[in-house]
């Protein structure tokens, strides 16, 4: 059981690695993209827990202000990380997706009202070092990189505030609200500013890549991977999904060839904040281990 766990776990970890691809595939800008994608999960993800799981979307007017909140910094995650791809490329989006684990180490003590962890500033500082590298090195990219740099901002907020009202309902419950209630947001914004009007214009190609996205590569890994807690850990989890960036740029680097090539110094500072990020993963096991022992 645990192997399938595992091979489930690093299949959705692909899905997600290739949402970056899809995100360049389709000539959309980032507005409508995110826009549709949000809609169209809503609708799979309500379809699934009502007629197929049949389990009630009930939930308190409190819980639901705050997943309100938590889908609105979801959809600007969702915006900044394709915009980062239209403005750049794939592989400079995802590399910045490694800051996440930086910002979570100033946002979640924070949040859970915890000390700061030593080897957290210690990572956070290597990636800050690998960061700047890349900025030196990519300077090209430099609105792609500062995009990156917000989407990995807000990605961490939305899932610090997840795990407050984490056991709060029903994991599928929280997944549709924050993704219908981010979708909902965004229609009141582009509503307002005209943007709306414009969206017709995709094109039936791009909507059915998006419809693809929303479905395979959105609703179906986040209900799978909540699915797999129940037989791997969250360190397995957490761990596992870093390696999104690796099978994302090298997906990208096969598929987009040279608009996905970048410089020698790109690859050694990514590989090492990826390291980074593994090792400080293993050893808060550790600490764990020693602690419930």
């Amino acid at each position: 059981m645990l192997k399938t766990a595992l091979f489930r776990l690093h299949f959705i970890v692909f899905l997600w690695g290739f949402t970056a691809i899809l995100g360049k595939l389709i000539q959309a800008e980032a507005s409508a993209l995110v826009f549709y994608r949000m809609m169209i999960a809503a609708i799979f993800l309500f379809l699934y827990i009502r007629f197929i799981k049949k389990d009630s979307l009930k939930v308190s007017k409190k819980l639901f202000l705050q997943l309100t909140l938590i889908g609105g910094f979801m959809a600007l995650h969702w915006y900044c990380f394709f915009t980062s791809i239209k403005v750049s490329n794939v592989s400079i989006a995802l590399s910045c997706l490694s800051l996440s684990t930086l910002f979570a180490a100033i946002i979640e003590p924070l949040i859970f009202k915890r000390k700061i962890d030593l080897s957290e500033v210690i990572m956070g500082v290597v990636i800050v070092i690998c960061m700047g590298l890349i900025f030196n090195t990519e300077f090209q990219h430099k609105i792609g990189i500062i995009y990156g740099i917000i989407c990995a901002f807000f990605g961490t907020v939305f899932s610090v505030l997840n795990g407050k009202i984490f056991g709060k309902t029903s994991a599928g419950n929280i997944i549709f609200y924050e993704i219908f209630s981010g979708w909902a947001l965004l229609s009141i914004y582009y509503l307002l500013t005209g943007q709306l009007l414009d969206f017709h214009q995709v094109s039936w190609t791009d909507l059915g890549l998006i419809t693809l996205l929303a479905g395979v590569f959105t609703a179906f890994p986040m209900l799978e991977s909540v699915q797999l807690m129940k037989y791997i850990s969250p360190f397995t989890l957490i761990l596992t999904v870093n390696l999104e960036p690796i099978y994302g740029i090298i997906l990208a680097y096969f598929i987009f060839g040279q608009s996905e090539q970048m410089s020698p110094i790109f690859y050694i500072a990514s590989a090492v904040m990826i390291l980074a990020i593994v090792v400080n993963g293993v050893i808060k096991a550790k600490k764990q281990k020693q602690v419930n022992s």
